[in-house]
């Protein structure tokens, strides 16, 4: 990851040509950044695993029949080449490249890496922590520790912010201090795992690649996530699967702020 992205990502930030970027689909980009990222994701991860196949963000968006990969036996590296494409089409520094890798609808390892600030996280399925190496020097996660509703501070849509800013105006209730959206779930992910924030909301359609390495770590290193709908532990499933995720500090933090954001 380190090694793609020094060579594929950082000399192409804020150095992009208009026909660098294009549209996937209204407001959502993709560069030449994602592309060749992703190539070469794909041929550095498959070797180390034998057997393994590669499911990658671009590829899925022209081909979603490869997402039937994560319901076999066989190991699926799960890549985001770049993710924040539009924070890092628009020059922001604000993005991530991520990889998990799952088998049989479990996540075995995860990855995030932060190329502009040389910083790696990761975590194992069957081993204790969540780690991270920054400079050279390796220090274990730890994820926010339980607090007060109106001191936590963390990640919602902004229809949601805008709702709950109205309400905590009003004097409606315990509402949650800071509510931001960085457009970057990877270092949304970094942040949750380092105590940085204290929860993260994610709605509408749960992209595999966003979430299976995040969750993996941020599990490992303190935290609880489940699923809304049913309250189940989130895992990477053969489609892109359309629910609510919710990360917290721990269990109660989680069904205090489920009351929350469900009240609005």
């Amino acid at each position: 990851m380190e090694r793609v992205a020094a060579r594929e990502i950082m000399p192409r930030f804020r150095h992009l040509s208009d026909h660098d970027i294009a549209e996937k689909k209204p407001g959502d980009l993709v560069t030449i950044a994602d592309i060749e990222a992703e190539r070469a994701l794909a041929r550095e991860l498959s070797p180390l695993v034998p057997g393994s196949v590669v499911v990658g963000e671009e590829e899925a968006g022209s081909n979603p029949s490869v997402l039937g990969a994560l319901a076999g036996p066989r190991p699926v590296w799960l890549i985001d080449p770049l993710d924040g494409t539009n924070n890092f089409a628009h020059g922001k520094p604000c993005f991530a490249v991520i990889v998990a890798l799952c088998q049989s609808g479990e996540v075995r390892a995860g990855w995030i890496h932060d190329p502009l600030r040389g910083l790696t996280a990761w975590a194992k399925a069957g081993e204790d922590g969540a780690w991270i190496r920054e400079k050279d020097e390796v220090r274990r996660l730890s994820a926010a520790a339980p607090a007060p509703m109106k001191e936590m501070e963390g990640s919602l849509g902004n229809s949601l912010i805008k709702r709950l800013t109205e309400k905590r105006d009003a004097g409606e209730g315990d509402i949650p201090a800071r509510m931001v959206r960085y457009r970057c779930v990877g270092q949304e992910y970094l942040d949750l795992a380092r105590g940085r924030l204290h929860f993260s909301r994610y709605g509408g359609c749960l992209k595999p690649w966003d979430h299976a390495a995040g969750v993996l770590i941020h599990r490992k290193a303190g935290g609880f996530s489940a699923i809304i709908e049913d309250q189940a532990p989130y895992s990477p499933r053969p489609g892109i699967v359309r629910g609510t995720l919710l990360l917290a500090p721990d269990a109660a933090g989680w069904d205090a702020l489920h009351r929350v954001m469900n009240g609005v």
